[in-house]
């Protein structure tokens, strides 16, 4: 074997693929290959490229490209996976190897590097994202763009998406999140919330509300300056070794201090964060840290479980259903915690709808650039959901929330049914404002 090829095995993982027995147990739980057919399009489809890229077979790594870039990353067929391929590994790796090799055009160019290093990466650039969404809803530039018609005429169905957009806070309000909150009554963890990056420019309402439930449920709660984006976006994208410094970043800013857990509250953010260990396993001088950090990564839902729950109460008797994120699910292995919270809540009725573990579409900005094959996607969610008869949908990750949103909107469902997360749920039923 030629010094090329045996570098390009290592670089694809091409080991991993030698765990798939190609048995067809993850094609029913993959929705690419449930709503395209193909077998291309399917987690073992697109293994087998990988291998026989690894293998010689296919010279042209741009072969994997569409098979690659139309997959979710879900990671459900890791979860029913009875040989255990590590999917998401090779996923990642085919995605970044096929992404040294691409040549952008330099508009292209020039956008990826400002979306990956510039933008996701700086808190400051985030706050001015967060910002200018506050000053053209209150300007009066919101409403006259939707009354003109002129947000149809956005590309890539955008216009769409700010339609669902939650409301922006003030930059007034943006600049008050305390960097300490003492725990409420006796104290039961000493905890580093992760603000995120989408989360605080576009929801950071949620990121409120987060704090004060874990300071409600007995948490000591620190924010921590130096964080930064968790990487998420940039490993699937095909930016592994952008990611990797994310990463970094913020096990060096979280390592300052002492805590039982630093906490999330976005499904896709603890995925990758609950993962720095494997992202950072071949670097002698970080993987013994990153482990550490993955270690004490935890999901809002499971600290505050173990804290007891919040005491609550809906404002009505209501029936309501569960959208798991399938980063939880299939990564972070996150499932009963928010069933039990919602449980926890008297006056409301459960309602697990059908192929729960079924992704909604959404998988982080793949609703944005795959709009039809999303909503291809969505449709089928969006007939589970309505056959349990609830009116509100309680998800775990903001993508999952705008995704929710969307489906209720296309449905005509906005007078009957709404989309919450799970921390505005919790945080209305105890009262928490």
């Amino acid at each position: 074997m030629n010094e090329h090829l045996e570098a390009l095995r290592v670089e694809l993982k091409y080991d991993k693929t030698k765990a798939c027995v190609q048995c067809g147990y993850c094609l029913p739980v993959c929705p690419t290959y449930v709503t395209m057919g193909k077998e291309t399009h399917s987690p073992r489809g697109r293994i087998n490229l990988i291998k026989m890229v690894g293998e010689g077979k296919i010279k042209d790594l741009s072969v994997l490209e569409e098979p690659l870039d139309l997959c979710l990353g879900c990671r459900a067929c890791e979860t029913v996976c009875p040989t255990g391929v590590e999917y998401g590994s090779l996923l990642e790796a085919a995605r970044a190897a096929i992404i040294r090799r691409k040549k952008y055009s330099l508009p292209s160019r020039i956008a990826r590097n400002f979306a990956f290093k510039r933008m996701f990466p700086s808190r400051r650039a985030m706050n001015l994202v967060g910002n200018a969404m506050w000053l053209y809803e209150k300007s009066g530039a919101q409403k006259a763009a939707r009354k003109s018609g002129l947000t149809h005429k956005l590309p890539g169905h955008l216009g769409e998406f700010e339609a669902i957009a939650p409301p922006a806070v003030s930059p007034f309000e943006r600049a008050s999140l305390p960097k300490f909150s003492k725990a409420k009554g006796k104290l039961k963890y000493n905890v580093a919330f992760f603000v995120g990056c989408v989360m605080d420019a576009m929801f950071r309402r949620i990121n409120e509300l987060s704090v004060k439930l874990l300071a409600e449920a007995g948490c000591d709660v620190t924010i921590i300056e130096n964080q930064t984006c968790c990487g998420a976006l940039h490993a699937h994208s095909g930016e592994l070794d952008e990611s990797k410094t994310l990463a970094k970043a913020n096990i060096a800013a979280f390592s300052r201090g002492n805590f039982d857990f630093i906490i999330n509250n976005a499904g896709g953010c603890g995925a990758i964060m609950v993962e720095y260990g494997d992202l950072l396993e071949d670097e002698p001088d970080w993987a013994e840290r990153a482990r550490q950090f993955s270690a004490k990564s935890k999901d809002i839902s499971q600290v505050i479980a173990l804290c007891g729950g919040i005491q609550g109460e809906a404002r009505q008797s209501e029936r309501v259903t569960y959208q798991r994120s399938c980063h939880m699910t299939n990564v972070q292995k996150v499932t009963r915690e928010p069933l039990q919270l919602i449980q926890g809540v008297r006056n409301v009725e459960l309602i697990e709808m059908k192929d729960a573990d079924m992704c909604c579409g959404s998988a982080g900005i793949y609703n944005i650039v795959h709009f039809d094959a999303s909503m291809d996607i969505l449709d089928l969610k969006m007939n589970s959901v309505k056959q349990t008869q609830t009116t509100t949908i309680i998800t775990t990750n903001p993508g999952c929330l705008l995704q929710m949103k969307l489906g209720i909107e296309r449905e005509q469902l906005q007078e009957s049914m709404r989309a919450v997360h799970l921390v505005e749920y919790l945080a209305e039923a105890a009262g928490i404002s």
